[in-house]
């Protein structure tokens, strides 16, 4: 006699386990960065705050609208896959796709404006974290758009479905480092 399937959190959950245990431990090493740099902001926070004067506050608003709108499009695109409109899970996959390389360009020229004003990470420690945190969340960005790639070829449920968790946490990940290094003093 075969005891009845309990129903737990774990079934509920999209996607496979493998990518949330990766999306757990992603948002911990984010985390534990935003902590620390939250540590060493206060011992110096004026020196943080004239760091902080000096990066684009309108670029990394405008990025910050174009990883939400991809984001609504990745999940555009797992319900379109879910529903097997393949042609529209295409699309909607290649247009955050193409949102995720808009931001790296306004990404990277902001990384290129800060180096023309001499500004790296040796500077001062606000700057150490902001390339590390920036840097690392770009690294996101960049893998997001090659899973986005991948998936725009062979766009199953399954697979789209875990594509899209994945983008929501790089999604989550930014909306959280744009007011702290960019806002809050």
């Amino acid at each position: 006699m075969n005891a009845p399937h309990s129903h737990g959190l774990l079934d509920e959950l999209p996607g496979d386990l493998m990518i949330w245990v990766l999306i757990v431990s992603e948002l911990l090493v984010f985390g534990a960065g935003l902590l620390t740099f939250l540590a060493v902001r206060l011992g110096d926070p004026v020196g943080f705050a004239l760091a902080q004067d000096q990066l684009h506050r309108v670029g990394a608003g405008v990025n910050t609208l174009v990883l939400v709108t991809s984001g609504w499009l990745a999940a555009r695109g797992a319900a379109a896959a879910d529903a097997a409109r393949l042609a529209m899970a295409r699309a909607h996959l290649a247009a955050a796709a193409a949102l995720g390389v808009v931001f790296l360009i306004i990404k990277a020229s902001e990384f290129t404006a800060l180096a023309a004003q001499g500004i790296g990470t040796e500077t001062h420690p606000f700057f150490t974290f902001y390339f590390l945190l920036t840097g690392f969340h770009a690294a996101h960005v960049v893998a997001g758009v090659v899973i986005f790639g991948l998936l725009i070829w062979r766009p199953t449920p399954y697979a789209t479905e875990n594509g899209a968790a994945f983008w929501h946490m790089v999604d989550l990940v930014w909306v959280i480092l744009f007011p702290v290094l960019y806002l809050v003093r």
